[in-house]
């Protein structure tokens, strides 16, 4: 079978002033096939489309009077031939087989095309240059990233020129106030201007309820971003995604692009975090940006000046440190040292951590807490209380939180079989002793004694982990008398 390509390639080689058999040879068809196709129409020009069927009509019976009827009243156009199929089956018990699938499919979307409803219609933007930039968070777990082998779950806040195609993204863990605006602040800093307007769904972090209209309106702190850069929001209609076409589209292509990156790298597992960043980065710059250069260069000069200065990425809280020894934050608990119990603190929440500080002194930094966790203690800032006061243990509202890793549970578990409630007691203790020391030392040692299997307490947690010192014996020497170097040297010849 000769090809519409094969023929005009022939011809492209005759009209070289190629020969009849070098042309034949060049497009792979023999000399008395090509002097067939020297001239006229394509082959696929010259085939005379059948007017007459090869076999009857499967459908002939029922498809005006059931088919018909069903498609028309499918407004939304929602049916499908497989559902349509099962009813007539249902109908028509042994009559209609399962292998007019197929015609069934070709009849249904001919039909829709003559008889059936309109389809939304899309309409093309055309973008001026240094315009509009859209915003947009995007979960990127199912990327498979694991940072020192454990799974990372996160988002990719991504920001998008819609002119030029430019991009910046950077990791997230929440689509927080925080997030949005250090994601923002970063992506414009780093391009070097400002657009005129930033598109956005209505993300809590950035819009609020309006109680009377139902809509939503920005929220105030948000509102004060955008005025500092002296940019314009737009936002999308609630549950219309399509309508922030721009991060949408860009966000398939981002993590297209990211998920055929790490194939190439032959492995998904990063050494920290600021690694897994930094790469992300350079793969953005290197498959997105590089080949849009152009284009960028473009809308730089379009873009409008960077204010003086960043605004804050973190927001402050000055709660006071209530006697659990814990801050409340954005209804979320967190634990902090004991000494600071009764009074207040500022608590700045960055997107990935909070910092706590007392009288502009930093006193601690703990990572934030994201998703449905609401409670975050440290057992080092309430041991000393507690190993004073350990029958607290059991029922202490938060136990859950002072097992560090799954080997201090299991630990526990075994305490209390082996020792029952004084299990609580040995517990503790070994929890001092690791705050005391050095944790990943206590683990160790509670994973060799869970291996061996046999009872133990704290004592002998404690002698493995921290054994008492050797003591070195006092030797005490008299002061050498040196009269003695004086009578050899009288003595000697």
């Amino acid at each position: 079978m000769v090809t519409d390509e094969q023929v005009r390639l022939m011809r492209q080689k005759r009209m070289e002033g190629k020969s009849q058999e070098a042309a034949a040879a060049a497009a792979g068809m023999s000399t008395r096939t090509a002097r067939t196709w020297d001239e006229g129409p394509l082959p696929s020009e010259s085939k005379k489309r059948r007017a007459w069927r090869t076999r009857p009509d499967p459908l002939a019976e029922i498809w005006s009077s059931d088919v018909v009827p069903l498609l028309e009243v499918d407004e939304a156009g929602i049916l499908q031939a497989t559902v349509v199929l099962e009813e007539l089956q249902e109908r028509y018990p042994g009559s209609v087989s399962g292998s007019v699938l197929r015609t069934l499919q070709r009849r249904m979307r001919d039909w829709r095309a003559l008889h059936g409803p309109g389809k939304e219609v899309y309409f093309q933007q055309e973008h001026p240059p240094g315009r509009e930039a859209a915003i947009d968070f995007t979960h990127a777990t199912s990327l498979g990233v694991t940072i020192g082998g454990e799974e990372l779950e996160h988002l990719l806040f991504t920001f998008k020129l819609s002119y030029s195609g430019w991009s910046w993204v950077n990791v997230a863990f929440g689509e927080t106030f925080e997030a949005l605006v250090y994601g923002l602040q970063s992506a414009l800093w780093s391009l070097g201007g400002v657009t005129e307007v930033v598109r956005h769904d209505n993300l809590s972090a950035a819009t609020h309820e309006l109680k009377r209209s139902g809509g939503r309106a920005l929220n105030s702190r948000f509102r004060d971003v955008m005025d500092h850069y002296g940019l314009r929001s737009t936002r999308i209609r609630v549950g219309r995604a399509n309508e922030n076409g721009v991060a949408e589209k860009g966000n398939d292509l981002l993590k297209r692009a990211v998920a055929q990156a790490l194939v190439l790298r032959g492995c998904r597992d990063f050494e920290s975090l600021q690694a897994y960043e930094s790469w992300l980065q350079q793969v953005v710059e290197r498959r997105l940006n590089r080949p849009r250069a152009d284009k960028v260069a473009v809308e730089r000069a379009h873009l409008r000046e960077l204010p003086s200065c960043r605004v804050p990425d973190y927001t402050r809280h000055h709660p006071r440190v209530r006697r659990w020894s814990t801050i409340r934050i954005g209804k979320r608990s967190y634990s902090v040292p004991s000494r600071l119990i009764g009074h207040q603190v500022e608590a700045r929440q960055y997107p990935d951590v909070v910092k706590v500080l007392y009288r502009g002194q930093l006193v601690e930094t703990m990572p934030r807490l994201h998703g449905s966790r609401e409670v975050r203690i440290d057992y080092r800032h309430i041991i000393s209380s507690l190993v004073r006061k350990p029958g607290a243990f059991r029922r202490y509202r938060f136990r859950e939180e002072l097992f560090p890793t799954l080997t201090y549970r299991r630990a526990y578990d075994a305490l209390c079989q082996w020792r029952g409630e004084r299990g609580d007691i040995e517990y503790v203790r070994v929890l001092f002793l690791a705050a005391t020391t050095m944790e990943s030392l206590v683990e160790r040692v509670l994973t060799e004694l869970l291996q061996q299997g046999e009872p133990f307490d704290y004592m002998r947690v404690k002698q493995l982990a921290r054994p008492e010192p050797i003591l070195v014996p006092q030797v005490s020497l008299p002061a050498p008398d040196l009269g003695a170097y004086d009578r050899l040297l009288v003595a000697a010849p």
